[in-house]
């Protein structure tokens, strides 16, 4: 009789729910190891402490989950989600108002965090081969006696009803993959099974935001979906209002260089009104709050570089947040939690190609250095954005990050007026295209041309004063 194989995956976040759903293709069993009592409706949990605020699926991340889960995005709207043509969202960027046009996008999904995570486990428990195993906090990694390969896990699990009764356990498996986010300890336990622990690179833009709910009623029921970006180095400050489920609105604004919008209720509001434009102020300043104000803080971006160790143990992965976590403002988390599955997926794949018996030898490094290259662009996304912050720490950036930093201004000033650079902008946006496309000459050309205007303005005006004068 063939031994059963075995996938482990430590936490049961996004990316760990949705690797588990991968991995349920390839492993007779997936057991999920979370920390946390999952809630039996759609509610927060410890170990998401910003699931209370915005969080937006782009149009890769949401076309992943339909492949993942089939349906899954009319389920959501059953249950309450808001369905938004992008056409209907104001856009307030660094360079001003956006135009208002039909992209040619696929219609955004808006919804809590909470009811996402909640359908996504529902749809996991109808797979026999995924278990939960709730109330489990990891304390190690098992090796094997060489300890060139990750046997297995040590958890320490809680009783449910008597949390200070503990009992440890030990359980091993093929495969473990490390979904347990920024607060992920497999640094610690390499280094103590003798591995050298990944260098990190860590660039903090010092950004927090504060979110509230409201109830959809009175002029907030007129109110269109409105994101305003920060403009860093002058401009600080952004917030956004979208629709979410059971009628209500979700508001949240947010800081860099430590400008943290106020949680209380005065403070608030007056950071709202702040904000470039009065939208957001104006819909809620008589709007009725259903929920207190919210803040989180933890937006450092965080990568750890397991593909460039020189050793690296068997039968191990790393993924979502545990490997690169960004600032959650710029709404590419969930996203590349799809992305990062997906990559498993195929990666898997090909190693059952090589090897139909199922060895994974060599899947770990290699499915690292794949991800590695896949989380790029959206790393330096999130970095050339935090960077222009002028308290941002940790930042190193070449003279072509620069220079593309500088370039990426200019369209942004383009797109404003131009509909088509727009819409080449919200496509890179929501990772359907490559950055490649902004670089086209049709773009670059009217870009470059902007910073013309800019020298010839001022130009100009250094003529007048000095006829003025």
């Amino acid at each position: 009789m063939q031994r059963e194989n075995h996938a482990i995956i430590i936490g049961g976040s996004l990316a760990g729910l949705l690797a588990s759903r991968v991995l349920a293709k390839h492993f007779d069993r997936v057991s999920i190891v979370e920390r946390d009592f999952f809630p039996e409706q759609p509610a927060p949990r410890p170990g998401i402490p910003q699931s209370s605020h915005l969080h937006i699926l782009l149009n890769r991340g949401k076309i992943i989950l339909e492949e993942l889960f089939p349906g899954l995005e009319n389920e959501l709207i059953a249950a309450g989600a808001s369905r938004l043509n992008p056409k209907s969202i104001g856009w307030f960027s660094p360079a001003g108002w956006a135009p208002q046009f039909s992209p040619d996008l696929n219609d955004l999904i808006m919804f809590s965090r909470d009811l996402l995570d909640w359908q996504i486990r529902r749809r996991l428990a109808e797979n026999t081969n995924v278990h939960f195993l709730e109330g489990g906090t990891v304390t190690g990694l098992l090796a094997n006696a060489s300890r060139a390969k990750i046997a297995g896990v040590s958890v320490g699990f809680r009783d449910r009803h008597n949390p200070s009764n503990i009992h440890a356990e030990n359980l091993y498996a093929d495969l473990v993959v490390d979904a347990g986010g920024k607060v992920s300890k497999t640094p610690q336990w390499l280094k103590s099974l003798g591995y050298e622990p990944p260098q990190e690179t860590v660039i903090n833009a010092f950004v927090g935001y504060a979110t509230r709910i409201y109830k959809c009623r009175g002029k907030l029921s007129d109110t269109a979906p409105v994101f305003v970006s920060p403009g860093p180095p002058f401009r600080t400050r952004g917030g956004a209002i979208f629709p979410i489920e059971g009628n209500r609105w979700l508001v949240g604004f947010a800081g860099g260089d430590r400008d943290y919008p106020p949680t209380d209720e005065a403070g608030f509001l007056e950071f709202a009104r702040s904000l470039p434009t009065p939208t957001i102020y104006d819909a809620i300043k008589d709007a009725e709050a259903i929920t207190p104000i919210y803040s989180y803080r933890g937006t450092e971006n965080r990568l750890r570089h397991y593909d460039r160790l020189s050793r690296y143990p068997e039968n191990l992965a790393v993924i979502g947040h545990a490997v690169c976590a960004f600032n959650p403002v710029y709404g590419q988390g969930m996203t590349v939690a799809a992305l990062d599955a997906q990559m498993l997926d195929r990666w898997l794949q090909k190693q059952r190609e090589r090897y139909p018996e199922g060895d994974l030898t060599g899947f770990g490094l290699q499915f690292q250095e794949k991800l590695a290259k896949l989380h790029t662009i959206p790393w330096m996304f999130a970095i050339s954005q935090d960077s222009r912050y002028r308290g941002s720490t940790g930042a190193k950036l070449n003279l072509a990050t620069r220079l593309t930093i500088d370039y990426m201004d200019l369209v942004l000033k383009v797109l404003v007026g131009d509909a088509k650079v727009c819409q080449a902008f919200l496509e890179v946006l929501h990772m359907i295209e490559s950055p490649a496309v902004l670089f086209h000459p049709s773009i670059a050309l009217k870009a470059i041309g902007q910073l013309v205007t800019v020298r010839q303005k001022a130009e100009l005006r250094s003529r007048v004063y000095t006829e003025s004068g």
